[in-house]
């Protein structure tokens, strides 16, 4: 088969205009970006106002191993399938960063033959929403530390600066720094570091605001520091929220492309998964609704954290009712979990897929605790042998969901059609009951430990002295009733990325707890959750390039 880049290549694109004609947009509700992208004006959805919104899908997954779980190509291909099926459908995804696509991922837009294109612009630079992201982010990073500079009039503490500064690549190097070297006119001396963009509280406010003027309004409530007296201090004090929003004005608007099959898609911010939530925008989100019959949208990771934070903080936040869940797994991944080695996975082996399926079953009951029906996409692999396939659904269906094969890695749309009509025929029979899994009243702690126990399946939780230290200054600022943002390994229900399947007699750690003022949550650490990624041993950059052509090789 060929490369997902080769595959990508070839496609025959429509001209986005035509693209944009299938969800009833036209030339003056799109800004170009070249022959294959644009925005779309946030006036459009004002004009769509009193129409009714369509169905809303997420597609999640179990935790994702090194067998692969492919929550992205599904996303792709049931959206392709329900073009083939007549339905106005829409794809609502995250945007790539380049620090992963150069680091182990090489690329983020589905694979095989339910890609997003074009995947090289995709991949490469976008349309500068990261860059926009990046340059408000530091902004206010530069604007705090000229303050310090400049007489400290805030009486900003140098030594509880909370505020980073971003680079959207991964470079270790910069996790700790030291600013303010080399003399009393290059600022004042004191210990900082980086975070990768996707980590910034600006991604974070970008894919949770509504409009501009929101956005605005969330950039200046951003804690940024605290006083010698242990008051916060935030951007609206640093008077740098205004201007912020500025170099954001084009970055708030959506983006439109296409899969391989010609299948709208908004393509919008990108939030990391464990630090954030993980989601495309709600801007996108809520236009997707007034354009189309289906939109299908994805989350980080997997269901323990995509899901969780898609319901508990951006349906919660923005209003929304998601109205199905499609939950993907591989046969790979089940026996992964079952306890099978990576380079033992292509033989059969119907037991450890037995003893693996409880990692399925933990996600499938996690997404019913929200009140939301699921369908299983068992995403087939060449070696998946039929027993195999039947055991799962099977035990799907003894849960009370139906499990389809998807195929759509190998045949786009057309190997998704069963998954499509299992989807539509779904959303017919089973009215959504969505519901938060906890009340924001309730205190910070009690938010967490319900997380951990009712979704991770732990014992309970240790908060470390720190961590009580921040819980109670939250509480005490007036913070206490904001929703909870869990920052933990993706790979393991529990804090602990090693353990596979449902772990059972656990505690979840939280270390550490920070302040998201602006995007309306408090981040809960556990574990070594990093920042600012690193780059492996053989980066993915080293088998990138590009010849005089301009032709690219090397992503995938």
């Amino acid at each position: 088969m060929k490369t997902d880049i080769e595959i990508a290549q070839q496609a025959q694109m429509l001209p986005i205009l035509e693209v944009a004609a299938k969800i009833g947009l036209i030339e003056e509700d799109l800004e170009f970006y070249g022959k294959y992208k644009a925005k779309i004006s946030l006036a459009v959805r004002e004009r769509l106002g009193d129409r009714p919104d369509g169905k809303l899908v997420l597609v999640t997954a179990i935790n994702p191993t090194a067998a692969g779980e492919g929550k992205t190509t599904t996303t792709v291909g049931l959206g392709q399938a329900m073009s083939r099926l007549g339905r106005k459908a829409l794809i609502a995804l995250r945007e790539p960063s380049l620090g992963p696509c150069f680091g182990i991922k090489g690329g983020a837009a589905g694979g095989g033959y339910a890609q997003v294109v074009p995947m090289e612009d995709l991949n490469l630079h976008f349309t500068g929403d990261f860059h926009a992201i990046t340059a408000a982010h530091n902004l206010l990073a530069a604007m705090l530390d000229n303050s310090l500079h400049q007489g400290n009039l805030l009486g900003i503490d140098p030594r509880q600066v909370v505020f980073r500064r971003v680079l959207d690549m991964n470079d270790r190097a910069l996790r700790n720094v030291i600013v303010g070297l080399g003399g009393r006119t290059e600022g004042v001396v004191r210990q900082a570091g980086f975070d990768i963009t996707v980590a910034s509280e600006i991604m974070a406010i970008l894919c949770l605001a509504e409009d501009l003027m929101d956005l605005k309004q969330r950039f200046s409530r951003i804690v940024v520091a605290y006083t010698y007296d242990g008051d916060p201090v935030t951007a609206g004090d640093l008077q740098a929220h205004g201007a912020m929003a500025l170099l954001m004005k084009e970055a708030v608007k959506p983006n439109l492309v296409q899969t391989l099959e010609n299948t709208p898609v908004l393509i919008h911010g990108g939030p990391f998964a464990n630090i954030a939530h993980g989601c495309n925008s709600v801007i996108a989100t809520k236009l997707g609704l007034k354009l189309a019959d289906v939109v299908i949208t994805e989350a980080g990771f997997g269901a323990d954290l995509g899901a969780e934070k898609f319901f508990n903080l951006k349906c919660r936040l923005a209003g929304l009712k998601p109205d199905l869940a499609v939950l993907v797994a591989t046969v790979r991944a089940l026996k992964m979990n079952g306890g099978v080695a990576v380079k033992d996975l292509a033989g059969p082996d119907v037991a450890a897929l037995a003893r693996g399926l409880v990692n399925l079953e933990k996600h499938i009951e996690n997404i019913g605790k929200f009140g939301v029906p699921v369908v299983v996409a068992l995403n087939r692999f060449p070696t998946d042998g039929p027993e195999e396939i039947e055991l799962v659904r099977r035990r799907c269906r003894e849960l009370g969901a139906e499990a389809v094969v998807s195929e759509v890695f190998a045949r786009g749309g057309a190997g998704g059609e069963e998954l499509a009509k299992a989807v539509l025929e779904t959303l017919a029979a089973q009215p959504s009951r969505f519901a938060p899994l906890y009340n924001v009243e309730e205190p910070l702690a009690a938010k967490i430990e319900k997380i951990c126990r009712e979704i991770y399946g732990a014992d309970g939780v240790v908060l470390t002295k720190e961590a009580l230290a921040s819980l109670d200054k939250l509480e005490e600022m007036g913070y206490g009733q904001l929703p909870v943002c869990m920052a933990k390994t993706q790979y393991s229900l529990s804090d602990d990325p090693a353990v596979l399947g449902r772990p059972k007699g656990f505690r979840v750690t939280v270390r550490e707890l920070r302040l998201s003022a602006g995007a309306g949550f408090v981040v809960a650490i556990t574990g070594n959750i990093m920042t600012m990624p690193g780059l492996p041993v053989s980066p993915a950059a080293v088998r990138m390039d590009i010849d005089a052509t301009g032709k690219i090789v090397g992503l995938f």
